[in-house]
């Protein structure tokens, strides 16, 4: 006859339930912040190799840029350029600096502006921060409304609320941008044509982003949303006398809206690269203009800068889905 361990037959205390529970959480916060270094260091060593992929000898970019033309330098004309960008340095040395010196806040040196790559792009971010959250509150706005009040609201109404999310997904950033500042803002000179400033400036960029991306959001959260009003739990609150809207708003939204906040992970990374597009059509600073420049002048950093910050922001707003998940549904809090 075999025998347990003492440990293993010794009853589990109520104070060490929050303790094991602390040790999971510590856990997995140690794993997400490591498979986020891991993205970081990925993110970095690719756009660092693409650098190299580039045809053509570094240091004479540099001087083509600054001379406006291109031709032959020679090797006293290229040295000290070089030296300037370390270009002179082992392979392997170059790759640590440039990954050591994202995580420090270094992304290299701009080849046209000669001025640090975090300085070109971080005066330029706050406007396509707010452009891009602005998209997305508006987007979960939209896909919400359209879903409460049609979801099985009768076949007509059910039909135009899924004809119209399949609609505006299929929209093109760009020619949304387009459609609204021809009718808004040229037709209907409400909102300013290019460059505005302040938050009725704001709109007609937020809407370009918002739209499409309510159509893919109001999709993923219906098909939830229509399956949950067939749970028992549901049953159960219309048997206590609740009413539709309120059993809707309190119990089946809570429910429906888990995969859209999977989405919105991908969504507020997906937004900055939209914002490329709207902020040149309404002639918005941000780093969508920083981008357009970098890449008609060849200047490779301040490029891989942005696509790092890219990245971190995908990285972030996945963490903040962890977060929003748990706010949501508290049996996640929980396990």
């Amino acid at each position: 006859m075999t025998t347990l361990a003492p440990d293993v037959l010794a009853p589990v205390t109520p104070t060490a339930l929050p303790a094991r529970r602390s040790v999971r959480a510590a856990r997995r916060a140690a794993l997400k912040a490591a498979s986020a270094v891991a993205v970081l260091i990925a993110a970095a060593s690719v756009t660092f190799f693409a650098q190299l992929a580039i045809p053509g000898d570094r240091a004479t970019i540099i001087l083509n840029l600054q001379n406006g033309r291109e031709q032959k330098w020679s090797s006293s004309e290229l040295s000290p350029v070089n030296e300037k960008f370390g270009f002179d340095h082992p392979l392997l040395t170059q790759y640590l600096h440039y990954v050591g010196g994202f995580f420090k806040g270094d992304l290299g040196t701009s080849y046209t502006q000669y001025r640090p790559v975090t300085s070109v792009i971080g005066a330029q971010i706050l406007p396509t921060l707010v452009l891009t959250v602005g998209a997305l509150v508006v987007a979960w706005i939209f896909a919400l409304v359209v879903t409460v009040l049609t979801v099985r609201r009768g076949r007509a109404v059910t039909g135009i609320g899924s004809s119209f999310e399949a609609f505006t997904a299929s929209l093109p950033h760009y020619w949304v941008g387009v459609i609204l500042l021809v009718v808004f803002a040229v037709k209907i000179p409400i909102f300013p044509v290019i460059g505005g400033d302040g938050l009725w400036g704001t709109v007609l960029p937020v809407l370009t982003l918002a739209i499409p991306l309510s159509g893919f959001l109001g999709q993923v959260t219906r098909d939830e949303f229509d399956k949950v009003l067939d749970q028992p739990f549901i049953t159960t609150a219309r048997a206590r006398g609740m009413g539709d809207t309120a059993i809707r708003l309190r119990h089946a939204l809570r429910h429906a809206v888990l995969p859209a906040i999977t989405l919105s992970g991908w969504a507020l990374g997906a937004l900055i690269s939209g914002a490329v597009i709207a902020e040149n059509i309404y002639g918005r600073p941000g780093i969508g203009q920083v981008l357009v420049t970098a890449v008609n002048t060849r200047d490779v950093p301040t490029v891989a800068g942005i696509v790092l910050v890219v990245a971190a922001v995908y990285i972030v707003a996945n963490l903040l889905v962890d977060l929003a998940y748990a706010a949501v549904d508290p049996r996640l809090r929980a396990s």
